[in-house]
């Protein structure tokens, strides 16, 4: 642009800027890439009587910059101005649409067309089929492009293209096939959008055809053609193929190499994953993502922090598809410093806090037992979907919090959002913790009556640990006889528990039975089931079952307990002294037995499945992992800062009166997240109501 300008200074002195090539020229250059959009628009306000062919110019620039408003207010400023479109206005006006203008006034435009006359010229038709899929009116583009006469490559590939986007992929497939049918000559756009259908498809046998075009030297490779078969192929776990690919390849870019470490972590192969990753010459935030998303999917969310923590040393900006990720992982940690840290993030780098966003901040603040921060995310979001209020519902259940849950319920019915099958299971979790029996009956029948959702086996399994924890067992047993559907391990999980509530052995002895034709190799199920025999005194029960559990080799699975502390996750197994502060952590542990007894704890030794005397056994349930966590939890905070811990299995009886007793002792909130539900200790009492 300086040098144009210098030009066009010599053009003003020398009195050509009339001359309508020179003017005409000096406007194609400036709406090109290089060029200004706001200089050609001083130099067409200079024109008294602009043609037609400067108005389309005009127009195209403003669409190859992605500015399709201001495209289509200089066409209704051409036609104000009695300037009559031609064959190229509308297809350059039309190509750069994306969803919001074309739903604003693609239909008004199409009329136009029509009333002009343009209805029969493929360029036109082929801007249609593609405003048309972008609005999400495929089957509108499919009747244009079955309608025309004339229509060219670029039409097929229009119409392909919009099968891609509305994921009607099985109907690429059957274009493509027609499209070779009818001898027509496909170009490298045919083909990369035919691999990414056949990605979606798993469809190798029509990626190899397209493939071929490649390899007969029918179309020349390229590198965007490169990484949609490296693409297509790792979505058909044809990962040998892809290195082969990947090896020949003389140019490539940031995707080819996200690409691949997508099909590695795909296959669930991270190491080779993290190998590629690490050999990148350069990352941006989507390769970034997805190294974080993979150890999301293998459960590995330390390692998914970790990630983030070096992306952000290496400064690259995440998105707002990376910080879903992360606080995923926050979640499922229980690492409510780093999801708060993140939040803050989110506010201060203007990353756009959409309702994805919004969703998984609250379900972060819900699994790290902080409700009242979820329910503020939730009343400050301008927009709310049907997992908003989901997640809102199932956050407050979960966390002991059934009246309000059902307030949720209420408001959301309110508000005409249709709740599904996952806000059912909310809502009758939440029933079981305020003890609404009547009430979780009605909600179980009005699932089919109100809103045609048919039960599935976890409301099954809620309305069984409903009527549980209620004592209602031979209800809830009946239920389980009438489910249309088998039974799985949660709902027998459920009536086991609560046999062990009210200590019924019989009924816990087919509950045991049934669970572990399931799960026969589940520890969890021979422990409850001795607890159960030993809270009825049926000592000689208790030995048959842990013989039994020798016999088979059944271990009972070791308990792990997280905490995080300045954004830091620590981990605690029964008995660690690994940890750097493990002396600190003993003497700490010390003093709380020596405050427990003082206070007339007595510790609970039914749970300890161990062949040792009792005062061993007692030390044995001193050194749990939970206990551990808030030993350290209470020498690493300042008095009054609640505590939370995420356990890997049920918290045992002990552990629980414990916790009870402490943050009363200690004046401390204690939130502990089991396998089973969420403890808020209280000032001596829990959450739960002693039943999980």
């Amino acid at each position: 642009m300086k040098e144009f300008k210098q030009i066009h200074s010599q053009m003003i002195r020398n009195g050509v800027t009339q001359e309508p090539i020179c003017r005409n020229r000096a406007i194609v250059f400036c709406v090109k890439e290089m060029g200004d959009m706001g200089y050609a628009r001083d130099l067409f306000d200079e024109i008294i009587e602009p043609s037609v062919f400067i108005w389309n110019t005009m127009i195209r620039g403003y669409s190859s910059r992605k500015l399709p408003g201001n495209a289509v207010l200089f066409y209704l400023e051409m036609l104000e101005r009695g300037v009559e479109p031609d064959d190229y206005t509308f297809p350059f006006l039309l190509k750069a649409f994306n969803r919001g203008i074309a739903l604003d006034c693609g239909k008004e435009l199409h009329c136009h067309i029509v009333k002009l006359g343009f209805e029969s010229n493929v360029s036109v038709q082929n801007a249609l089929i593609h405003t048309y899929s972008i609005r999400g009116e495929i089957d509108s583009a499919r009747g244009i492009f079955n309608k025309s006469c004339k229509r060219d490559v670029v039409s097929w590939n229009a119409m392909i293209s919009g099968y891609n986007r509305s994921k009607r992929f099985e109907e690429s497939r059957k274009l493509f096939n027609k499209m070779e049918r009818e001898k027509v000559h496909p170009t490298p756009v045919t083909l990369v959008s035919m691999l990414s259908a056949c990605a979606k498809l798993k469809d190798l046998e029509i990626g190899k055809k397209v493939h071929q075009y490649v390899k007969d030297g029918k179309i020349k490779a390229s590198l965007i053609l490169e990484n949609a078969l490296i693409d297509m192929y790792a979505a058909c776990e044809q990962m040998e193929v892809v290195l082969g690919l990947f090896e020949n390849m003389k140019v490539r870019d940031v995707i080819t190499w996200t690409t691949m470490i997508t099909g590695f972590i795909n296959l669930g192969q991270l190491e080779r994953a993290q190998e590629y990753f690490d050999q990148m010459p350069e990352r941006d935030y989507v390769s970034w993502t997805a190294m974080t998303d993979g150890y999301l999917k293998a459960n590995r969310f330390k390692e998914a922090l970790q990630i983030f923590r070096e992306m952000q040393a290496a400064k690259i900006r995440p998105d707002e598809f990376t910080i879903v990720s992360v606080l995923t992982a926050c979640a499922q940690l229980g690492a409510l410093e780093v999801g708060e840290w993140i939040r803050i993030y989110i506010d201060k780098n203007n990353i756009k806090r959409d309702v994805f966003v919004g969703n998984a901040l609250i379900d972060m603040y819900s699994k790290c037992g902080d409700v009242e921060r979820a329910l503020e995310v939730f009343d400050g979001m301008p927009r709310r979907d049907k997992f908003t209020w989901t997640s809102m519902i199932v956050g407050l259940a979960v966390n002991g919090h059934g009246e309000e849950a059902l307030d949720q319920f209420s408001k959301m019915l309110i508000a005409s959002v249709e709740p599904d099958e996952v806000t059912y299971i909310g809502v009758l979790c939440a029933c079981t913790h305020v003890g609404m029996v009547d009430k979780g009956r009605d909600f179980f029948s009005s699932m089919t009556t109100d809103h045609g959702l048919v039960p599935n086996v976890a409301h099954y399994g809620c309305m069984v640990d409903l009527l549980g924890r209620a004592g209602e067992l031979g209800e809830a047993k009946q239920v389980i006889s009438d489910m249309p559907m088998k039974p799985n391990s949660i709902v027998w999980g459920a009536l086991l528990g609560a046999c062990r509530v009210h200590k019924d052995a019989e009924l816990a002895e087919i509950a045991a039975e049934h669970l572990l034709e399931l799960e026969p190799l589940n520890g969890a199920v021979y422990v409850l089931l001795s607890n159960i025999y030993a809270a009825c005194n049926r000592w000689e029960d208790v030995r048959k079952v842990r013989k039994m559990m020798m016999d088979r080799g059944i271990k009972k699975s070791p308990g792990c307990s997280l905490i995080e502390m300045n954004g830091v996750i620590h981990e605690f197994v029964a008995g660690d002294i690994s940890h750097s502060q493990a002396v600190d952590i003993y003497l700490k542990l010390g003093e709380m037995a020596n405050t427990l007894k003082f206070a007339g704890y007595i510790p609970d030794t039914s749970e300890v499945f161990l062949d040792i005397g009792e005062e061993q056994k007692e030390t044995a349930l001193y050194q749990h992992s939970e206990k551990l966590a808030i030993a350290f939890g209470l020498i690493s905070t300042n008095p009054g800062v609640t505590i939370r811990i995420v356990k890997n299995l049920r918290m045992c009886g002990d552990c629980h009166n414990a916790a009870k007793l402490i943050s009363k002792l200690y004046e401390r909130e204690l939130v502990v997240r089991d396998r089973t539900r969420f403890h808020h200790f209280r000032q001596g009492s829990c959450s739960c109501k002693d039943y999980w």
